[in-house]
């Protein structure tokens, strides 16, 4: 009797246990969201229509400094003086930096102190070792000793000329990397100069359009900012490798306006010729969906988001080009992404 009663109790612990567990799993369930795949998804479209196209035969590049170099000090001292500042246009030779010259100034006395009694001596042991007074080994080792001095005495000098920093070439103080009283060594940094009066402009060319391109020739170049600044660059290397993009670097050299309107870091055009209009297919980038290689986008047919794949042309600022896998007429998402999927029911927002 007791096992029965042992047995029914277990049932029953199993039936609600179950039973609980049922319960739980329907409460999870409905606070789960569930998504529907049949429910409309609410997607912004755009009507594809021929534009006109603005094809420009030219290519866009970066200006970059002809030279730029960041000086140190030859030797080690303490700054006295920083004679220049960011912004400040220097000449070549010009004195930038001063290092503390006065012990090196010191040591200088004493060697011209040296040299003159040594002078002195020479002049002596001369007329004695004419008249047999003294031997002539004493006069050799006098000139010799006199000799060691000017070297020494020159050593001094060219140290004290280290301590004077100059300009290596004419160009703008772009950084100040250090103060007066600091204290200067070989291999730190204290200035960082950049001569933008001659620029290189680099743009990466195709390899179907390298045969535009001839060393030593010149061409038309504008910066995007200053379109009316019409300025002459010369190929001065054309690359012999492709970058990732298959394109090859083509370097030119420019001369800057005389105020150096163009500064280092903007953009620029190399221009081949007047541009041209023509109609083509120019939607938001936005709209293009990327994936394993593929260029794509969502055209809406019969109330459905249909995946599409495409072929473009080039970007212009935030459009882009398609060459091919799209008509006019056609209708495409350009936003609701989220959710969608292909052949997925959309509905488009007013």
């Amino acid at each position: 009797m007791k096992k029965i009663i042992w047995i029914i109790i277990g049932i029953a612990v199993v039936a609600l246990v179950a039973s609980k567990l049922i319960s739980n799993k329907k409460t999870t369930e409905s606070k789960v969201y569930q998504f529907d795949k049949e429910k409309p998804i609410s997607v912004e479209v755009d009507t594809i229509r021929l534009k006109f196209l603005s094809a420009e035969n030219a290519f866009t590049g970066t200006f970059e400094p002809n030279k730029e170099t960041k000086i140190s000090a030859e030797t080690q001292g303490k700054i006295n003086s920083v004679l220049v500042d960011v912004g400040s246009y220097v000449s070549q030779g010009q004195t930038l930096i001063q290092l503390d010259n006065s012990l090196l100034k010191l040591q200088l006395q004493t060697v011209q102190v040296q040299i003159e009694g040594l002078e002195d001596d020479v002049k002596r042991y001369t007329i004695l070792a004419q008249a047999d007074a003294v031997q002539g080994v004493q006069l050799e080792k006098t000139q010799l000793g006199l000799k060691s001095t000017k070297v020494q005495k020159a050593t001094i000098q060219e140290q004290i000329n280290k301590t004077t920093i100059k300009a290596p070439f004419n160009g703008i103080v772009t950084a100040k990397l250090s103060e007066v009283g600091a204290f200067a060594a070989p291999g730190v940094p204290l200035l960082q100069i950049t001569d933008i009066g001659t620029l290189r402009f680099t743009v990466n060319v195709p390899e179907n359009n390298l045969a535009q391109f001839q060393n030593n020739q010149t061409y038309k170049i504008s910066a995007d900012v200053f379109p009316d600044i019409s300025l002459s660059g010369k190929i001065t290397m054309i690359g012999s490798k492709a970058n990732m993009g298959n394109s090859f670097p083509v370097q030119f050299q420019v001369t800057n306006t005389k105020n150096l309107t163009i500064k280092s870091g903007m953009f620029g055009k190399v221009n081949f010729g007047e541009s041209t209009q023509e109609k083509g297919i120019l939607i938001p980038s936005s709209a293009i969906i990327e994936s394993v290689g593929k260029t794509q986008v969502y055209v809406v047919k019969n109330g459905k988001a249909v995946l599409k794949t495409i072929t473009i042309s080039k970007n212009i600022g935030n459009k882009t080009i398609v060459k091919d896998g799209l008509t006019e007429g056609d209708v495409i998402v350009t936003s609701g992404f989220i959710n969608l999927f292909n052949q997925a029911n959309v509905e488009v927002k007013n």
